[in-house]
């Protein structure tokens, strides 16, 4: 098995990339839709962020109130780390056992936006990271067709890590500033290589 450790800033094309190594035959483990799949009713986390802050981050249908939570959340630091407490272990738990579920021969893609971010991430300890990048108003754009306005983007671009702390950990980067068929040529190759360093990592082993 080869963990590959894959990252990119909002509006760069990361998923893209995600969803093109996963129609040639990769696994793909995403931390955002687990980050959503621990909180859904019923389940360990969501009981213990009402404990937590209360039944007022539920919505009408029991499930979390996203848009609450976050007001609360991150109204002080001690409520941030409280929000990082119960819902870090569950996602690290959920995310290492799909990794562990894979094929034994499979690449598994570790989609992880905050990976530059999160200490946490970053100590799982990658052999390969790709970095996908886009200049600033490639992203932009593809932002405002989400529906996301350039102010609300360039805030959480900022909020993230910079492209220059992202190329240091990459071991592969992707230019995707591009068209799709740019994209999926350069994909194709990137799939070519981890297949490549996947077959000499396991005879090493």
């Amino acid at each position: 098995m080869l963990l590959v450790g894959l990252t990119g800033g909002i509006g760069s094309g990361k998923s893209t990339v995600a969803a093109l190594l996963r129609q040639r035959g990769a696994v793909v483990v995403d931390a955002d839709v687990i980050a959503r799949q621990v909180v859904e009713p019923k389940t360990p986390a969501l009981a213990a962020l009402v404990d937590r802050f209360g039944e007022q981050i539920l919505g009408s249908n029991g499930k979390l109130d996203r848009a609450k939570l976050a007001e609360l959340a991150f109204a002080t630091e001690e409520s941030r780390r409280a929000l990082e407490a119960i819902t870090h272990p569950a996602i690290n738990e959920e995310f290492t056992r799909q990794m562990l579920a894979a094929p034994p021969d499979a690449i598994v893609i570790c989609d992880v936006p905050l990976l530059a971010e999160s200490d946490q991430a970053r100590n799982r300890g990658y052999p390969v990271v790709i970095v996908v990048e886009s200049p600033i108003e490639v992203r932009l754009d593809r932002l405002e067709q989400r529906g996301i306005t350039r102010e609300d983007a360039l805030r959480r671009i900022s909020a993230q890590a910079s492209d220059e702390e992202r190329r240091e950990l990459a071991t592969i980067l992707i230019d995707n500033s591009g068209d799709l068929s740019a994209l999926t040529e350069r994909v194709g190759q990137v799939a070519t290589e981890l297949e490549a360093i996947r077959v000499n990592s396991d005879q090493a082993h």
